[in-house]
C-alpha cells in the first residue's frame, strides 16, 4: 500500500474518468490519472472507465500499458471495469475486433453494444445484492454478459442477465455507476483494497 489509504488509479486514456475520480474524492479516496507505466506504479488499484473498448485496447498498447496493466492483475491488484472497462477485462469478448485485446481476469463472456447503440441508451433500477435500496444504472452503449463462470458471483441482473459482478478483486460493471450520483458502488470497490477503505453502505 501507499500509505494508511490506498491510492486509486483512473485509467484517463479515454471516457469518463473525471467522473469517476470525482465519486472516489467525495468518498475520500486519493486518486491520480494513469496515462503511462510510471503512473500506475503510484497506485494500489485501478479503476477502468467506460468509453470505446477497441480505442482504449489500442491506446494501452501505444500507451505501453497493457503489458504493465496484466502483471498487475496477475498479482492481485484490485480493479473495477465499467462499461468498456468490462469488455477489456472480460475472458471471452464476442463481436471484437479481430485486434482487439482484453486482460481475462474475470470468467465472463459479453457482447459489445449488447443492449444496442448510442440511441438504445437506457436507464433502470437494479437490485443489487448487499445494498438495502436499488442503484440507479445508466446504460449507454452497454456491454452484455452473455454468461459467467462458476466462480464468478453476480451481484445484480438486468431480464435475466448479469450487469454487475465480481470475481477476487475484479469488480465489473455494464453500466455506469459514475453517472448515477450514487457513490456505493465505487465504496464497494474500495472494500476491495483494503481494511482502510470506506465500508458499503
Amino acid at each position: 500500500m501507499s500509505g494508511k489509504h490506498p491510492r486509486i488509479g483512473v485509467l484517463a486514456l479515454q471516457g469518463a474518468f473525471r467522473a469517476h475520480q470525482r465519486v472516489l474524492a467525495e468518498l475520500g479516496a486519493e486518486t491520480v490519472q494513469v496515462r503511462t507505466p510510471a503512473d500506475l506504479a503510484t497506485v494500489d488499484a485501478l479503476v477502468m472507465p467506460g468509453g470505446e473498448s477497441t480505442t482504449m485496447s489500442r491506446l494501452l498498447g501505444t500507451a505501453d500499458l497493457f503489458d504493465p496493466i496484466a502483471d498487475r492483475l496477475a498479482d492481485g491488484m484490485p480493479v473495477f471495469g465499467t462499461c468498456a472497462g468490462m469488455i477489456l477485462l472480460a475472458d471471452d469478448v464476442l463481436d471484437g475486433r479481430p485486434d482487439q485485446r482484453s486482460f481475462g481476469v474475470i470468467d465472463i463472456e459479453v457482447r459489445r453494444n449488447g443492449y444496442g447503440r448510442q440511441v438504445d441508451s437506457f436507464e433502470h433500477d437494479v437490485v443489487v445484492d448487499g445494498l438495502a435500496e436499488p442503484f440507479h444504472a445508466v446504460f449507454i452503449r452497454a456491454p452484455r454478459v452473455e454468461s459467467a463462470g462458476d466462480d464468478v458471483t453476480v451481484l445484480a441482473r438486468h431480464d435475466g442477465a448479469p450487469v454487475l459482478a465480481r470475481q477476487g478483486n475484479v469488480l465489473v460493471a455494464s453500466f455506469h455507476p459514475e453517472l448515477s450520483d450514487d457513490g456505493r458502488l465505487h465504496s464497494l470497490f474500495l472494500e476491495l483494497t483494503g481494511p482502510a477503505a470506506p465500508a458499503l453502505t
